[in-house]
């Protein structure tokens, strides 16, 4: 037995050093000659069909692997500078899946607008050992964009002459809901507004065309005003909703009295400074109590006058008030917007705030919330 092991791991080392000098590692490759994909796509963004390229031709000439890359460029191009540039399905196999949503931000990004017909040339990139070839041959595509806005923004910002902030980076919506943005602006100078918004790495600009939304780059013009503006964009019914808003007020839920007037102070925020707070309460007469109230009232919400309409802001689920007690969330105080009704969508005071001055904020756009606060609380 041991003289069979001897001979088994002679026969293994001859054939090792017997090839070694013969071994060599090959770097040589050709590039596909065969390139394949749809001739014309209509884009649906909504669609989960896969858009396919495929190639065939060429390889490693050691029967190894090479790695593809697939470019874009506009009809015609060269290819030295492609819109984009994607690796292969595992980088490695000779074909690439695109969404219609992937296809459609290249043609995007080759300048094809939305409702609009372009084409694109494409080719395949092979390498291996860091030398790069690119094929000689190419191929076109015709792409269709959806009308409208088929990608809708991250994040949106209010930009141009007529906002309110002169920083490069604009003012930041609230994104109400899926589609939805909303703001609150002053606008002055030439009235002109400009939408950006961001998807991923991407920038993009919304205009208006008559009342409907599209993309590209141009603005939206609203008259100065001394009141700020709520502007909603809508990516859903593509429209853009303004309306001026005034009269923010907080008061007391049982009687309407009136604890601060918040004026807007910019950068959508409503502020009431010095506010003095006294519970009204039927054992104390200066609060002036009505005569059928049999308890101590706490309870306040907000008043704001929407385009002439007073509309209430109030506590967004509609439950029974509730005092605080010091570590609710920030969503304890956010506001909705209801039709008025007495005796809903109350908060109730801490009680620490009785007989108290205070500042009296709203912020229509903390962390992606509408909430309100009190701070900067004194004695009376």
């Amino acid at each position: 037995m041991k003289k069979l092991q001897v001979s088994i791991i002679m026969v293994v080392l001859l054939a090792f050093f017997g090839c070694k000098d013969d071994y060599q590692l090959s770097t040589d490759f050709t590039v596909p000659s065969d390139l394949s994909s749809p001739k014309k796509v209509i884009l649906d963004v909504t669609s989960s069909s896969p858009i396919m390229f495929s190639w065939s031709g060429g390889g490693a000439a050691d029967g190894s692997y090479v790695l593809y890359d697939v470019v874009f460029d506009k009809k015609g191009g060269d290819f030295s500078n492609p819109i984009q540039k994607l690796p292969g399905d595992n980088g490695a196999l000779t074909k690439l899946t695109l969404s219609h949503d992937q296809l459609n931000s290249i043609a995007r990004k080759a300048g094809i607008k939305p409702g609009e017909t372009g084409t694109l040339s494409w080719t395949v990139l092979t390498s291996k050992g860091g030398d790069v070839k690119k094929a000689e041959v190419s191929s076109d595509i015709e792409l269709t964009r959806g009308e409208g806005i088929d990608n809708m923004p991250d994040k949106l910002y209010l930009h141009g002459s007529g906002n309110e902030s002169s920083g490069a980076s604009g003012l930041p919506f609230r994104k109400a809901s899926e589609g939805i943005y909303v703001i609150y602006s002053k606008v002055s100078g030439s009235g002109d507004l400009e939408l950006k918004g961001t998807l991923g790495q991407d920038e993009f600009s919304y205009y208006l065309d008559g009342t409907k939304l599209k993309e590209g780059p141009g603005v939206i013009k609203l008259a100065p005003n001394a009141n700020p503006y709520r502007i909603t964009v809508n990516f859903n019914t593509l429209s853009v909703k303004t309306e001026v808003i005034s009269g923010v007020r907080c008061i007391w839920g049982a009687t309407f009295g009136t604890i601060g007037n918040l004026a807007y102070i910019g950068s959508g925020k409503f502020e009431a400074r010095n506010c003095a707070i006294k519970f009204i309460d039927p054992s104390r007469p200066d609060t002036n109590p009505p005569g059928w109230l049999g308890w101590t009232e706490e309870r306040y919400y907000f008043i704001a006058n929407i385009d002439g309409s007073d509309k209430c802001w109030g506590r967004m689920d509609g439950v029974s008030a509730e005092r605080p007690s010091g570590n609710e969330p920030l969503s304890f105080y956010q506001l909705g917007e209801f039709s008025w009704s007495q005796w809903d969508h109350l908060w109730k005071m801490s009680g620490d705030l009785d007989l108290k001055r205070a500042t009296i904020t709203i912020d229509t756009n903390k962390d992606n919330l509408m909430v309100h606060q009190f701070s900067n609380i004194t004695t009376l």
